[in-house]
């Protein structure tokens, strides 16, 4: 008896399905792309290998010649489409030389085309192998995912991130055209980190903006508008959790919008508020687990820089930008001639050294700024220059130069809580302005250095959980010191920014 049972011949079987799709003689449907090319295709081998494709072609009467002509919404590439195509006749798709952004498309592509498999590789492609790009990309991914509710994994990964910093979401320009669903699947997270108050202005704002009809003014609104703001949040407001919202709040942002609120849950409510331990009727879930270290992340004192920053603000770019080029007075918020675009952040990239020399190696013009852990301090500064590794391999008893010269670099304290006022110290020996490593085996420890004034060191490769940054207040190659607590400092999150010229 035989000891092989089955043998496979796949590969030459994807070869002659991909030259039968080459084959112009055969063919009997037409696929067009609004305002770009057609391909031509076989209705059998479509309708079995996509779902879409057989309930099209199920609709579409053929012309004289029996050709059926399907029209490809213009949102799909060419390029997206013939890859597409190749896979569904060869089961094979080539991502040499490709951008990640393709292979995004390509993944919300396949799931148009209910191509199953495909979506579902792709999906854990990106988790598995190209998680720093989703966070990179987050907003494109977060709205991107929930139209049709199919990537199930990647709403998991990006919810993750969203539930420890909701700012990504709830503070965006376009919060307010978020997919419901999304928002849903936020709400019933206990560990989303807002405030429960904070979280119902949310989606008191995020159901006003979906009609457009309510007043402005509330004072305004009849019984007709709080019944559609009440029907509009239906999915929303059961996951409020209203009985942890302190009292003061539930009087002065609740009870103006209390008729969108079912009559039994507004009096169990009153009830709760004057004594605890009465029982109530109203299902009380549990509180939101917030923690430290996200509402140390999420303290200003004026409105965050956008979507791009949990630490500096508006005023912080101005004030910067104005050191940069060297003017006397601050610019105004109107005339700020620079965008901060951000490049890392710790809480999403990770907080390990190499991580920040392998994410802004070559970045030339760059701001770094540190959230200092237990204070309301901000430092940082700013480097004109390249971030640059050489990995050289460290030879005991060798020296490398590794100082980089300039005149324009400078660190700085920002105003920020109890920190009165700013703090500005430019470099004073510009031969010793910057420090990159070009030990390789030291990459593990060091991040960047303003000489030896002002850097990022963990032995521990983690800069969260040592508390060897360092600021020197002894001046050795910038102006002035910038704080006058002892030298070292650990950190809750620290970002790098390149600093863009606005177009004029």
């Amino acid at each position: 008896m035989c000891c092989v049972s089955v043998f496979k011949f796949f590969d030459k079987l994807s070869q002659n399905f991909i030259e039968f799709l080459d084959d112009k003689e055969d063919h009997n449907t037409i696929i067009e792309i609004e305002n770009g090319n057609s391909f031509t295709a076989h209705s059998n081998v479509l309708k079995y290998r996509s779902p879409y494709f057989y309930k099209e072609l199920k609709n579409i009467i053929p012309n004289e010649n029996y050709i059926k002509t399907i029209i490809i919404k213009p949102n799909i590439s060419d390029e997206i489409f013939d890859t597409i195509l190749k896979y569904i006749y060869g089961g094979i798709v080539n991502f040499e030389n490709v951008e990640t952004r393709f292979i995004f498309d390509l993944m919300i592509a396949a799931n148009e085309f209910e191509i199953e498999e495909l979506t579902r590789k792709l999906e854990n492609h990106f988790i598995e192998n190209e998680s720093s790009w989703l966070k990179s990309h987050f907003s494109l991914v977060y709205r991107s995912i929930f139209n049709g509710n199919n990537f199930k994994n990647l709403e998991k990964f990006c919810n993750e991130i969203v539930a420890k910093f909701p700012s990504h979401v709830f503070d965006a320009e376009d919060f307010t055209s978020l997919q419901e669903s999304a928002l849903v699947s936020l709400l019933k997270r206990d560990d989303l980190q807002l405030e429960e108050v904070i979280i119902w202005e949310y989606i008191i704002k995020w159901g006003i903006a979906q009609n457009s009809i309510l007043p402005v003014d509330l004072k305004e609104w009849s019984n007709e508008n709080f019944t559609t703001l009440k029907t509009t949040l239906q999915q929303c407001l059961p996951l409020i959790r209203y009985f942890h919202i302190p009292s003061t709040d539930v009087l002065k942002k609740i009870k103006p919008h209390k008729k969108i609120l079912d009559e039994q849950l507004w009096e169990d409510l009153k009830k709760y508020l004057i004594d605890p331990n009465q029982p109530v009727i109203s299902i009380i879930l549990p509180p939101r687990t917030v923690s430290v270290l996200i509402q140390e992340l999420t303290t200003h004192t004026t409105e965050p820089v956008n979507t791009l920053s949990t630490i500096i603000t508006y005023e912080h770019v101005a004030e910067i930008s104005s050191w940069i080029d060297r003017k006397s007075s601050t610019y105004s918020l109107t005339n700020t001639p620079y965008e901060f675009q951000l490049i890392l952040r710790g809480s999403i990239n990770g907080f390990t050294p190499q991580n920040f020399w392998d994410t802004c190696r070559g970045y030339f013009g760059t701001v770094l700024i540190m959230k200092v852990k237990g204070t309301d301090e901000i430092l940082g500064g700013y480097n004109p220059l390249a971030w640059n590794i050489n990995n050289t391999v460290y030879i005991w008893g060798s020296t490398y130069d590794e100082w980089e010269n300039t005149n324009d670099s400078f660190i700085f304290s920002l105003k920020n809580g109890n920190v009165q006022n700013s703090i500005l110290s430019r470099v004073k020996v510009y031969e010793r302005a910057i420090y990159n490593v070009n030990i390789k085996d030291w990459h593990k420890y060091h991040g960047p250095h303003f000489g030896y004034d002002l850097y990022m060191y963990s032995p521990s490769s983690n800069f969260i959980l040592d508390d060897t940054c360092i600021c020197n207040n002894n001046c050795r190659y910038y102006e002035k010191p910038i704080r006058t607590a002892p030298i070292n400092f650990s950190i809750v999150d620290y970002e790098v920014f390149k600093v863009i010229k606005k177009a004029s």
